[in-house]
Protein backbone atom coordinates (compact mmCIF):
# COMPACT_ATOMS: atom_id res chain seq x y z
CA UNK A 1 0.00 0.00 0.00
CA UNK A 2 2.87 2.02 0.74
CA UNK A 3 4.92 1.61 -1.89
CA UNK A 4 1.98 2.51 -4.60
CA UNK A 5 1.53 5.45 -2.74
CA UNK A 6 5.08 7.23 -2.66
CA UNK A 7 5.58 6.40 -6.48
CA UNK A 8 2.48 8.43 -7.12
CA UNK A 9 3.18 10.82 -4.30
CA UNK A 10 5.23 12.98 -7.13
CA UNK A 11 2.31 13.19 -9.86
CA UNK A 12 -0.19 13.61 -6.77
CA UNK A 13 2.13 17.05 -5.35
CA UNK A 14 1.72 18.60 -9.12
CA UNK A 15 -1.44 17.94 -9.70
CA UNK A 16 -2.75 19.24 -6.19
CA UNK A 17 -0.46 22.43 -6.91
CA UNK A 18 -0.99 23.18 -10.26
CA UNK A 19 -4.74 21.82 -11.02
CA UNK A 20 -6.42 21.88 -7.84
CA UNK A 21 -4.94 24.41 -5.58
CA UNK A 22 -5.21 27.37 -8.40
CA UNK A 23 -9.13 26.52 -8.18
CA UNK A 24 -9.49 26.56 -5.00
CA UNK A 25 -7.64 30.25 -4.76
CA UNK A 26 -9.96 31.51 -7.48
CA UNK A 27 -12.86 30.74 -5.59
CA UNK A 28 -11.40 32.10 -2.59
CA UNK A 29 -10.76 35.25 -4.33
CA UNK A 30 -14.54 34.97 -6.24
CA UNK A 31 -15.93 35.65 -2.89
CA UNK A 32 -13.55 38.42 -0.91
CA UNK A 33 -12.73 41.42 -1.89
CA UNK A 34 -9.45 43.96 -1.04
CA UNK A 35 -9.81 46.39 1.01
CA UNK A 36 -6.44 48.37 2.85
CA UNK A 37 -5.69 45.91 5.50
CA UNK A 38 -5.99 42.86 3.21
CA UNK A 39 -9.14 40.91 2.25
CA UNK A 40 -12.39 40.62 3.32
CA UNK A 41 -15.48 38.11 2.70
CA UNK A 42 -18.10 39.16 0.20
CA UNK A 43 -20.46 36.76 -0.44
CA UNK A 44 -21.86 36.51 -4.10
CA UNK A 45 -21.47 40.32 -4.07
CA UNK A 46 -18.73 39.71 -6.93
CA UNK A 47 -21.19 37.68 -9.00
CA UNK A 48 -23.99 40.14 -8.65
CA UNK A 49 -21.82 43.09 -10.34
CA UNK A 50 -20.30 40.34 -12.58
CA UNK A 51 -23.82 39.81 -14.10
CA UNK A 52 -24.81 44.01 -13.57
CA UNK A 53 -21.92 44.27 -15.53
CA UNK A 54 -22.66 45.17 -19.55
CA UNK A 55 -19.48 44.39 -20.64
CA UNK A 56 -19.44 40.68 -19.67
CA UNK A 57 -23.22 40.64 -20.43
CA UNK A 58 -21.51 41.45 -24.42
CA UNK A 59 -18.80 39.71 -23.81
CA UNK A 60 -21.18 36.56 -23.03
CA UNK A 61 -23.17 37.17 -25.75
CA UNK A 62 -20.49 37.24 -28.42
CA UNK A 63 -18.57 34.03 -27.13
CA UNK A 64 -22.16 32.28 -27.41
CA UNK A 65 -22.36 33.53 -30.95
CA UNK A 66 -18.36 32.59 -31.53
CA UNK A 67 -18.66 29.23 -30.02
CA UNK A 68 -21.87 29.12 -32.14
CA UNK A 69 -20.08 30.19 -35.65
CA UNK A 70 -17.27 27.82 -34.80
CA UNK A 71 -17.68 24.37 -33.72
CA UNK A 72 -20.65 23.44 -36.03
CA UNK A 73 -19.00 25.11 -39.18
CA UNK A 74 -15.51 23.28 -38.04
CA UNK A 75 -16.96 20.02 -37.51
CA UNK A 76 -18.90 19.97 -40.93
CA UNK A 77 -15.66 20.95 -42.49
CA UNK A 78 -14.00 18.37 -40.81
CA UNK A 79 -16.48 15.36 -41.85
CA UNK A 80 -15.91 16.80 -45.65
CA UNK A 81 -12.37 17.02 -45.21
CA UNK A 82 -12.36 13.57 -43.58
CA UNK A 83 -14.73 11.75 -46.37
CA UNK A 84 -12.43 13.53 -48.94
CA UNK A 85 -9.14 12.06 -47.46
CA UNK A 86 -10.86 8.86 -46.83
CA UNK A 87 -11.24 8.01 -50.62
CA UNK A 88 -8.32 10.17 -52.01
CA UNK A 89 -6.03 7.25 -52.50
CA UNK A 90 -2.86 8.61 -54.20
CA UNK A 91 -3.50 12.29 -53.67
CA UNK A 92 -4.28 11.10 -49.56
CA UNK A 93 -0.77 12.30 -48.73
CA UNK A 94 -1.37 15.71 -50.56
CA UNK A 95 -4.70 16.32 -49.28
CA UNK A 96 -3.25 15.32 -45.86
CA UNK A 97 -0.41 18.19 -45.83
CA UNK A 98 -2.95 20.69 -47.19
CA UNK A 99 -5.91 20.27 -44.29
CA UNK A 100 -3.36 19.82 -42.19
CA UNK A 101 -1.58 22.63 -42.94
CA UNK A 102 -3.62 25.66 -40.93
CA UNK A 103 -2.93 23.39 -37.90
CA UNK A 104 0.68 23.70 -37.83
CA UNK A 105 0.72 27.29 -37.77
CA UNK A 106 0.63 29.40 -34.53
CA UNK A 107 -2.59 31.00 -33.78
CA UNK A 108 -0.89 34.56 -33.40
CA UNK A 109 1.03 33.79 -36.59
CA UNK A 110 -2.17 32.93 -38.46
CA UNK A 111 -3.82 35.84 -37.40
CA UNK A 112 -1.23 38.01 -38.55
CA UNK A 113 -1.98 36.50 -41.99
CA UNK A 114 -5.61 37.46 -41.74
CA UNK A 115 -4.65 40.76 -40.41
CA UNK A 116 -2.95 41.41 -44.21
CA UNK A 117 -6.23 39.66 -45.61
CA UNK A 118 -8.52 41.92 -43.52
CA UNK A 119 -6.94 45.48 -44.65
CA UNK A 120 -9.52 47.80 -45.87
CA UNK A 121 -9.13 48.74 -49.54
CA UNK A 122 -5.93 46.94 -49.82
CA UNK A 123 -6.35 43.19 -48.27
CA UNK A 124 -6.54 40.55 -50.91
CA UNK A 125 -9.99 40.16 -49.88
CA UNK A 126 -10.76 43.57 -50.44
CA UNK A 127 -8.86 43.23 -53.92
CA UNK A 128 -10.67 40.00 -55.43
CA UNK A 129 -14.11 42.16 -54.44
CA UNK A 130 -13.15 45.30 -56.49
CA UNK A 131 -11.59 42.98 -59.27
CA UNK A 132 -15.32 41.37 -59.37
CA UNK A 133 -17.12 44.73 -59.16
CA UNK A 134 -18.10 44.40 -55.40
CA UNK A 135 -17.33 47.13 -52.51
CA UNK A 136 -15.13 46.17 -49.48
CA UNK A 137 -15.81 46.50 -46.34
CA UNK A 138 -13.62 47.72 -43.14
CA UNK A 139 -13.75 43.75 -41.56
CA UNK A 140 -12.20 43.93 -38.00
CA UNK A 141 -12.89 47.59 -37.64
CA UNK A 142 -16.96 47.33 -38.19
CA UNK A 143 -18.55 46.35 -35.26
CA UNK A 144 -21.12 43.75 -37.37
CA UNK A 145 -18.64 42.50 -39.13
CA UNK A 146 -15.40 41.99 -37.08
CA UNK A 147 -16.73 39.00 -34.79
CA UNK A 148 -17.41 37.56 -38.17
CA UNK A 149 -14.00 38.12 -39.26
CA UNK A 150 -12.42 35.84 -36.24
CA UNK A 151 -14.54 33.24 -36.70
CA UNK A 152 -13.58 32.60 -40.19
CA UNK A 153 -10.36 32.27 -38.92
CA UNK A 154 -11.08 30.03 -36.23
CA UNK A 155 -12.89 27.55 -38.39
CA UNK A 156 -10.12 28.21 -41.12
CA UNK A 157 -7.78 27.13 -38.35
CA UNK A 158 -9.11 24.25 -36.56
CA UNK A 159 -10.94 22.04 -38.91
CA UNK A 160 -7.45 20.57 -39.94
CA UNK A 161 -7.30 19.17 -36.43
CA UNK A 162 -10.64 18.46 -35.64
CA UNK A 163 -10.74 16.31 -39.11
CA UNK A 164 -8.34 14.12 -37.39
CA UNK A 165 -10.23 12.43 -34.74
CA UNK A 166 -13.27 12.15 -37.62
CA UNK A 167 -10.76 10.46 -40.21
CA UNK A 168 -9.86 8.09 -37.04
CA UNK A 169 -13.49 6.99 -36.45
CA UNK A 170 -14.31 6.86 -40.06
CA UNK A 171 -11.58 4.15 -40.44
CA UNK A 172 -13.11 2.39 -37.27
CA UNK A 173 -16.44 1.94 -38.70
CA UNK A 174 -16.50 -1.86 -39.65
CA UNK A 175 -16.46 -2.67 -43.81
CA UNK A 176 -19.10 -5.45 -42.73
CA UNK A 177 -21.70 -2.29 -42.29
CA UNK A 178 -21.12 -0.45 -45.47
CA UNK A 179 -21.47 -3.98 -47.50
CA UNK A 180 -25.00 -4.60 -45.93
CA UNK A 181 -25.84 -1.17 -46.84
CA UNK A 182 -24.64 -1.56 -50.45
CA UNK A 183 -26.53 -4.83 -50.48
CA UNK A 184 -29.66 -3.27 -49.31
CA UNK A 185 -29.24 -0.83 -52.60
CA UNK A 186 -28.56 2.26 -50.36
CA UNK A 187 -26.71 4.99 -52.37
CA UNK A 188 -23.93 7.41 -51.01
CA UNK A 189 -26.10 9.70 -49.10
CA UNK A 190 -28.09 7.05 -47.27
CA UNK A 191 -25.30 5.21 -46.15
CA UNK A 192 -23.87 8.76 -45.09
CA UNK A 193 -27.06 9.44 -43.11
CA UNK A 194 -28.15 5.95 -41.90
CA UNK A 195 -24.27 4.26 -41.32
CA UNK A 196 -21.56 6.63 -41.28
CA UNK A 197 -22.97 9.74 -38.95
CA UNK A 198 -24.56 7.49 -36.71
CA UNK A 199 -20.77 5.23 -36.12
CA UNK A 200 -19.54 9.01 -36.03
CA UNK A 201 -21.90 9.94 -32.90
CA UNK A 202 -19.17 9.59 -30.08
CA UNK A 203 -16.86 11.02 -32.45
CA UNK A 204 -18.71 14.45 -33.00
CA UNK A 205 -19.00 14.21 -29.40
CA UNK A 206 -15.59 13.84 -28.44
CA UNK A 207 -14.38 16.94 -31.21
CA UNK A 208 -17.23 18.69 -29.95
CA UNK A 209 -16.28 19.32 -26.77
CA UNK A 210 -12.71 20.11 -27.73
CA UNK A 211 -14.10 22.93 -30.37
CA UNK A 212 -16.50 24.46 -27.42
CA UNK A 213 -13.12 24.20 -24.98
CA UNK A 214 -11.06 26.13 -27.96
CA UNK A 215 -13.69 28.60 -28.45
CA UNK A 216 -13.93 29.91 -24.98
CA UNK A 217 -9.88 29.27 -24.13
CA UNK A 218 -8.34 30.20 -27.70
CA UNK A 219 -8.02 34.28 -27.36
CA UNK A 220 -4.79 35.24 -28.98
CA UNK A 221 -6.00 35.98 -32.56
CA UNK A 222 -8.24 38.57 -30.77
CA UNK A 223 -5.09 40.56 -29.32
CA UNK A 224 -3.71 40.56 -32.43
CA UNK A 225 -6.46 41.66 -34.61
CA UNK A 226 -9.02 43.39 -32.85
CA UNK A 227 -7.33 43.29 -29.00
CA UNK A 228 -11.53 43.26 -28.12
CA UNK A 229 -13.07 45.98 -30.28
CA UNK A 230 -14.71 47.68 -32.17
CA UNK A 231 -16.98 49.19 -29.10
CA UNK A 232 -16.74 45.19 -27.51
CA UNK A 233 -17.48 43.62 -30.70
CA UNK A 234 -14.83 40.70 -30.39
CA UNK A 235 -14.56 40.76 -26.59
CA UNK A 236 -14.70 37.31 -25.20
CA UNK A 237 -14.79 35.89 -22.16
CA UNK A 238 -11.21 34.71 -21.72
CA UNK A 239 -10.21 38.30 -22.78
CA UNK A 240 -12.78 39.61 -20.26
CA UNK A 241 -11.05 37.99 -17.43
CA UNK A 242 -7.67 39.36 -18.82
CA UNK A 243 -8.53 42.70 -18.64
CA UNK A 244 -10.28 42.57 -15.46
CA UNK A 245 -7.22 41.27 -14.06
CA UNK A 246 -4.40 42.25 -15.68
CA UNK A 247 -5.40 45.55 -16.54
CA UNK A 248 -8.23 47.23 -13.77
CA UNK A 249 -6.51 44.30 -11.10
CA UNK A 250 -10.04 43.65 -10.22
CA UNK A 251 -9.20 40.43 -8.90
CA UNK A 252 -12.57 39.58 -7.44
CA UNK A 253 -14.48 40.15 -10.73
CA UNK A 254 -11.85 38.22 -12.89
CA UNK A 255 -12.66 35.35 -10.55
CA UNK A 256 -15.89 35.31 -10.50
CA UNK A 257 -16.12 35.23 -14.02
CA UNK A 258 -13.58 32.78 -14.03
CA UNK A 259 -15.66 30.75 -11.64
CA UNK A 260 -19.07 31.53 -14.34
CA UNK A 261 -16.94 30.22 -17.25
CA UNK A 262 -15.97 26.68 -15.76
CA UNK A 263 -19.05 25.92 -14.63
CA UNK A 264 -20.61 26.97 -18.09
CA UNK A 265 -17.85 24.77 -19.83
CA UNK A 266 -18.57 21.99 -17.50
CA UNK A 267 -22.72 21.77 -18.08
CA UNK A 268 -22.05 22.07 -21.61
CA UNK A 269 -19.79 19.62 -21.89
CA UNK A 270 -21.88 17.03 -19.57
CA UNK A 271 -24.92 17.95 -21.49
CA UNK A 272 -22.87 17.52 -24.73
CA UNK A 273 -21.32 13.28 -23.74
CA UNK A 274 -24.75 12.64 -22.28
CA UNK A 275 -26.54 13.85 -25.99
CA UNK A 276 -23.81 11.22 -27.24
CA UNK A 277 -24.97 8.31 -25.80
CA UNK A 278 -27.44 6.32 -28.17
CA UNK A 279 -30.54 4.68 -26.99
CA UNK A 280 -29.38 1.33 -26.44
CA UNK A 281 -26.44 2.79 -24.11
CA UNK A 282 -28.65 4.50 -22.03
CA UNK A 283 -30.67 1.87 -21.30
Amino acid sequence: MLLPLALLSPSLVFLALFTYWPVVEVLWDATHAATRRGTRFVGLDNFAALFADPTFQRALLNNALYALGTVVPSLVLALAFALALNGAGRMRALMRAVFFLPVMIPLVAAAALFLFLFLPGIGLIDHHLARLGFAGANWLGDPDLALAAITVLTVWKNAGYYMLFVLAGLQAIPDEAREAALLDGAGPWQRLRHVTLPALRPTFAFVGVIALLNAVTQVDHVFVLTKGGPSDATKLLLFYIYEQAAERYDAGRAAAATVVTLALLAALTALSLSRSQGPETAR
